[in-house]
């Protein structure tokens, strides 16, 4: 969803994920790497959507031929009767930004525990999907009940790719346990002869998982990192002063 600007029905350029971490311009509401997929939501649960509210759909992609190319999305929304609805859905992102792969180099990062931050205690997780760049090979995310916890693992997919990262639907939901929170791993190839880091381009790399929960508590970006000066950081955006020198 978008806010902050007027309807635009031609493509302009953009920055990507603007709006995340400011949820009066808008939040999102899925994000997918699949040429085609399917956000099925609990029984009873919706994204609520304000009259005439105004919906953005954001392409990241590299035209790696000589060719010019074309590219169009699409994006179909189905309700359900009024009736019906008991809870809002909404979107958590997180991850770890301390990527640091040198060239020809196998790299894991983590586990990595990031604990659920408290205004999102007793909300039910239905759906995870890992993200990284080219370099990724694979995402997993267990659940635990504090930081050294026994883990139950939520996102764990075989033969995992990284340019079309499959989502995994729980039915029921999963809750994580008050004081717990989320254990998360990244495995890396660098084939290149570069050290790759943190960042949002495509030669970049990056560390994260999307989840979709209900009910709402807002969108929120949650990252663990060791590497500011005053030591390791748990934190959640918006609502934190150090979100902007964490991820610029």
């Amino acid at each position: 969803m978008a806010n902050d600007r007027p309807e635009q029905l031609t493509p302009i350029d953009c920055d990507p994920f603007s709006d995340t971490l400011d949820p009066t311009k808008g939040s999102p509401l899925m994000i997918t790497q699949k040429q085609e997929e399917e956000l099925a939501l609990p029984k009873g649960v919706a994204f609520t959507l304000a009259p005439h509210q105004m919906i953005r759909l954001e392409m990241h992609y590299v035209n790696a031929s000589s060719e010019t190319k074309s590219v169009k999305a699409t994006s179909t929304f189905i309700g359900i009767p009024e009736v019906e609805f008991k809870d809002e859905a909404d979107f958590m992102f997180v991850g770890n930004p301390d990527i640091k792969l040198p060239p020809k180099s196998k790299v894991t990062l983590g586990p990595t525990y990031l604990p659920l931050p408290e205004t999102h205690e007793g909300v039910h997780f239905f759906a995870i999907t890992g993200h990284q760049h080219k370099m990724g090979k694979n995402v997993k995310v267990d659940v635990v009940p504090s930081k050294d916890g026994a883990t139950k693992s939520v996102y764990d997919v075989k033969n995992w790719l990284w340019n079309e990262p499959e989502t995994v639907f729980h039915d029921p939901p999963f809750d994580i346990p008050k004081g717990g929170g989320f254990r998360f791993t990244c495995d890396w190839d660098n084939v290149s002869d570069k050290q790759i880091k943190f960042g949002e381009k495509a030669e970049d790399e990056m560390c994260f998982f999307w989840a979709y929960y209900y009910p709402s508590q807002g969108p929120q970006v949650c990252a663990h990192s060791d590497q500011p000066k005053g030591g390791p950081v748990d934190l959640c955006c918006p609502g934190d002063l150090r979100c902007g020198l964490l991820f610029n």
